[in-house]
């Protein structure tokens, strides 16, 4: 595919990378170690990246990560009960056979579909799964605060996920809450601002960019690939090739 360095970012996990690490040496490819936390932040649940670009993160920070893995368990455990009330008659082994111990909501999205609940993956964000949908469960996250002390202890630097789905899109007031917010993060440790993303258009970009620039922030970039859960999403290039993250963004990360 052309790609010359990968970040696995998954949420809550170091596996994937854990696994990939061997297998990219051999192939030659500049794999980075990261991961995607869901935080706490004025009442909204933001994500937080972090990415450990010179050496894997801590024993602690692993060890820490135990404890978001078993509340992504609790939430599951009563989503199951939200949708059973709805009439939606499906278990958590069910679900589990597919996300096995990193079981998350697009794998019950996706035995909503096999049972006939809804036509695909999307319908069942939309009726089920999504934070304003009827069947949506919140878990229990981390203070936004403690998850950036946590990143920059374990050895690694913290960068707002799509920043375009924390702002208003295309509103200043928007705009100028997100901006207002990521001071505010950048004052906790946070280093880096999530500029490049398949969901970004070229003038959110831009924007992201200038933002970065203007606070003295690193930016990242991802495209947010999810494999079969997001199909039209591809890995390195986004969404129908709008994506394409320059080289510059890792040196500098590495450089901090």
């Amino acid at each position: 595919m052309g790609l010359e360095a990968l970040a696995i970012t998954d949420h809550d996990t170091l596996a994937g990378y854990d696994r990939a690490e061997p297998l990219a040496r051999a192939a030659g490819l500049d794999l980075v170690c990261g991961i995607e936390m869901s935080t706490r932040f004025h009442g909204r649940s933001i994500h937080l990246l972090a990415y450990f670009v010179n050496e894997p993160p801590t024993a602690k920070f692993r060890e820490w990560l135990l404890a978001l893995q078993k509340s992504r368990r609790d939430r599951n455990v009563r989503l199951i009960e939200r949708l059973r009330s709805l009439g939606v008659n499906i278990t958590l082994q069910e679900v589990e056979a597919k996300g096995r111990t990193m079981t998350g909501r697009p794998h019950f999205a996706r035995v909503l579909v096999e049972k006939g609940y809804v036509q695909n993956v999307d319908q069942a964000f939309d009726e089920y799964l999504d934070e304003s949908a009827k069947g949506y469960v919140q878990r229990q996250e981390v203070a936004m605060h403690e998850g950036i002390e946590r990143v920059v202890k374990g050895g690694g630097i913290a960068s707002l996920a799509h920043p375009v789905r924390v702002g208003r899109r295309g509103t200043r007031d928007g705009h100028e809450e997100l901006e207002k917010w990521v001071v505010e993060m950048r004052d906790m440790g946070m280093r880096a601002l999530e500029a490049f993303h398949s969901d970004h258009r070229p003038a959110d970009v831009e924007r992201y960019l200038d933002l970065a620039r203007r606070l003295d922030l690193a930016v990242t970039g991802g495209s947010d690939f999810h494999g079969a859960n997001k199909a039209r999403i591809q890995l390195g290039h986004g969404f129908e090739g709008n994506l394409n993250v320059p080289g510059w963004v890792l040196e500098r990360l590495r450089a901090m």
